[in-house]
């Protein structure tokens, strides 16, 4: 599958659509960007069930403010809605690999257990300012 460009008026439904979405957060001034845009397409291809997006920065400022990027290239995954990972930097090849390979593996029942122990942990500490 080819990367999807996101733009505030789409990325919500290709959000709700997709169990799998990488994001590449770039701008067309960025040196590291432009490198790392065609390893993004590559692994891109490799995985048609998962969604590759990008979001052009300077062109989606509303959403890269929503995000707080503040460095690009950056990564973010989401796996049913659920933000997973977000990290600055151009990513080789075989990381961005691994990445997909973990995501794909990951148990999201585990991962909603972790979540929600942590918002109950957080919720007992706000109301017991000792716990």
């Amino acid at each position: 599958m080819a990367t999807v460009e996101l733009t505030v008026e789409n990325f919500e439904q290709v959000l709700n659509d997709s169990e799998v979405l990488f994001i590449d957060f770039w701008a067309s001034w960025c040196g590291p960007c432009r490198a790392f845009a065609p390893t993004y397409e590559k692994v891109s291809e490799q995985y048609p069930d998962v969604t590759f997006g990008k979001i052009d920065t300077e062109n989606q400022q509303q959403l890269a403010g929503m995000f707080g990027i503040r460095s690009i290239p950056t990564v973010a995954i989401f796996r049913e809605q659920i933000q997973l990972f977000r990290q600055p930097g151009a990513l080789p090849e075989e990381a961005l690999v691994s990445l997909v390979d973990q995501t794909l593996g990951l148990d999201m029942d585990e991962v909603r257990a972790k979540i929600a122990e942590a918002e109950a942990e957080a919720e007992q500490a706000a109301g017991n300012p000792e716990a």
